[in-house]
């Protein structure tokens, strides 16, 4: 009795191709992707995600096993794709911590740090807070599964073998990283507001009491009337960030 196995150098090559773009998403994803996360459980992670892509989208890859260059540059097409996947979705975090370096400076707060889970370095209290807020309410909406239907949905977009349409992608990054910058301000406008009419009554309070220590009474009050507004505001605030998210990832998917 004979067993054929001559399919299994194209599947082998075919999961290898699927794991690499996989793999180079889920390694810049946000709560999978940081630093204090084991490497076993990125890994793990990206080879349950392939077990479930390969078997939809193997016959989407035309895999010439006499071709060793074809197969470099699939696997380099493979990897640019997830690295564009992910880094998009990790780039839209980075508007929560715009926001919070903003609201922390405007609240006084601004030389209070501590280690941020999510970069692995030194960030404002107020922004790491506002992240690890964002990358739970991600997953407790669900919002992480729209990742995982884009990450299916790409293979229609980034059809295996084809060229890359780099200039979607630049016009991607460029608007990502400019949209990033901007919901950051917009979600710190109630701040700025705050912050310039406290400190033009601080200005106005100084100069109607010379005598006044403006500073000691000011710092104080600051912090309280900002945790007042910032209590009022994060709902509001956080759904925000959740539709610019969803937004995001949707317009992933149409870059076609």
């Amino acid at each position: 009795m004979r067993i054929d196995i001559s399919w299994l150098p194209a599947l082998a090559a075919a999961f290898m191709l699927v794991f690499a773009r996989v793999a180079a998403m889920v390694m810049l994803l946000p709560a999978l992707g940081e630093q204090n996360i084991p490497v076993r459980i990125k890994l793990a992670a990206a080879v349950l995600l392939t077990l479930i892509i390969l078997p939809l989208h193997q016959r989407d890859f035309h895999i010439d096993m006499q071709s060793l260059s074809s197969l470099i540059v699939l696997m380099v097409q493979e990897i640019l794709i997830g690295i564009v996947l992910g880094a998009t979705a990790r780039v839209t975090m980075s508007a929560l911590q715009v926001a919070g370096s903003i609201i922390a400076q405007q609240m006084g707060l601004g030389f209070v740090t501590s280690v941020d889970p999510t970069q692995g370095e030194q960030g404002l209290l107020v922004g790491n807070f506002l992240t690890m807020l964002g990358v739970t309410l991600l997953f407790a909406t669900d919002s992480h599964h729209l990742l995982i239907a884009a990450l299916n949905d790409s293979y229609k977009i980034f059809a295996p073998g084809e060229a890359i349409a780099t200039g979607d992608i630049a016009s991607l990054a460029t608007q990502a990283f400019a949209a990033a910058f901007r919901l950051g301000l917009q979600l710190a406008a109630p701040f700025l507001v705050f912050g310039l009419v406290f400190n033009i009554g601080l200005g106005v309070l100084a100069r109607l009491m010379p005598q006044m220590q403006v500073y000691f009474v000011g710092v104080p009050l600051s912090i309280l009337a900002g945790f007042l507004i910032f209590a009022l505001v994060l709902t509001a605030l956080m759904g925000t960030f959740l539709a610019y998210f969803d937004g995001v990832v949707h317009q992933m998917l149409s870059l076609k």
